[in-house]
């Protein structure tokens, strides 16, 4: 009986059979990678700023930015479908335009509800806005404005041909204050620091209520080569669920994405599995766990092959995810690192912002 066997098919199962990873040949790299990655950190060539470069650049990104977002307002607000609901009610102060740039400018500026509202009275003879600081407050939970900061969004990425490619893609997580006398970064130290005392303990409680009421949780997908994010999720409960949530965005843009790195916490089977459930057949860049085996899906195994044979080309490839914590520090220095508001849908609204003002900074590189 005469079996068709598609020609290049059967020459990628061969190269597989060829190049298959054995188990002792990952643990025997597993042990030795904190030394292979040492190695590779130093006889990694760091390239010097230019710096008289790097300020125009800058200049002229900002200029792009401010300039420029009150027209993607503009545009995404004509595009935009907004649901019709219920019309009952007094009449709206503001126009959604208004609404939209005034969140947009409160976000850049850093400024409270009660300062902003100081600012709208100041500058009310020009513009004619006059507001209080609960109705500022309220926007953060408005509808309208999500629908059309959601467009302003997709229009950023169209803008940069994101939409339209297959990109190179690094992602990560952080953590924003709730509270002004809590940071994120020393006091989830404190807490791993508090969790390696108690390690020999039976039970080692991590006092999960406190940190969630201090903290939230943000992560990003960002595109390596614009440093555009291309989707982004929030959440209360767990790094995890916000990456979920940024996933999830990123599928309703319709992003393609060709190769992916995450962070250790997410080199499972099971991100791979999924990611290609939901993407395709994508590449992969994660550095295993120590406690991982050659059994799992074809990309898992193409993964692990890659990792084990040609260890200093995948380390130049995994480590482009340092672009994703460098955003974060962009955002935290232009904004803040500290979220005022405390439901988590205006919560999720803030980081929104600050994720657009992100890609306005951006589309002009």
């Amino acid at each position: 009986m005469y079996v068709h066997v598609n020609t290049y098919k059967l020459f990628d199962i061969l190269y597989i059979m060829k190049r298959m990873i054995k188990s002792n040949e990952l643990k025997k790299i597993l042990k030795r990678l904190k030394t292979e990655i040492g190695e590779y950190k130093e006889n990694k060539e760091i390239s010097k700023r230019d710096f008289k470069d790097y300020e125009q650049k800058l200049w002229k990104r900002m200029h792009i930015a401010i300039q420029g977002f009150e027209y993607y307002v503009e545009k995404a607000i004509k595009q935009v479908q907004i649901p019709i609901g219920d019309s009952r009610g007094r009449t709206p102060i503001l126009t959604l335009k208004q609404k939209t740039l005034l969140l947009l400018l409160k976000e850049l500026i850093g400024k409270s509800n009660r300062e902003m509202e100081f600012l709208c009275l100041v500058f009310g003879c020009l513009n004619g806005v006059y507001v209080s600081y609960k109705t500022i407050e309220r926007l953060y939970s408005d509808d309208e404005v999500y629908y059309v900061l959601m467009e302003l969004q997709k229009i950023l990425l169209i803008k940069v041909n994101i939409q339209t490619t297959n990109i190179s893609v690094c992602g990560d997580g952080t953590g924003y204050s709730l509270t002004i006398s809590k940071h994120y970064a020393s006091e989830a130290q404190k807490l791993k620091d508090k969790l390696k005392e108690l390690q020999g303990q039976k039970k080692v409680k991590s006092n999960k209520k406190e940190r969630k009421q201090l903290f939230v949780y943000h992560f990003t997908l960002m595109d390596i080569k614009s440093r555009m994010y291309v989707g982004q999720g929030t959440s209360k409960k767990s790094e995890k669920d916000a990456y979920n949530k940024a996933i999830k965005m990123a599928l309703e843009f319709g992003i393609q994405i060709k190769d992916i790195r995450l962070d250790r916490y997410y080199s499972g089977q099971s991100t791979v599995k999924s990611l290609k459930e939901k993407f395709g057949n994508i590449q992969f860049f994660l550095i295993p766990k120590s406690n991982a085996t050659i059994k799992g899906c074809r990309n898992w195994k193409q993964m692990l092959s890659n990792f084990v044979y040609n260890t200093k080309e995948y380390f130049t490839q995994y480590y482009q995810r340092n672009q994703s914590e460098s955003g974060f520090s962009e955002d935290k220095r232009r904004i803040s690192g500290k979220v005022a508001q405390k439901k988590i849908d205006r919560i999720s609204c803030a980081l929104d912002l600050r994720v657009i003002w992100h890609n306005l900074f951006w589309v002009g590189a």
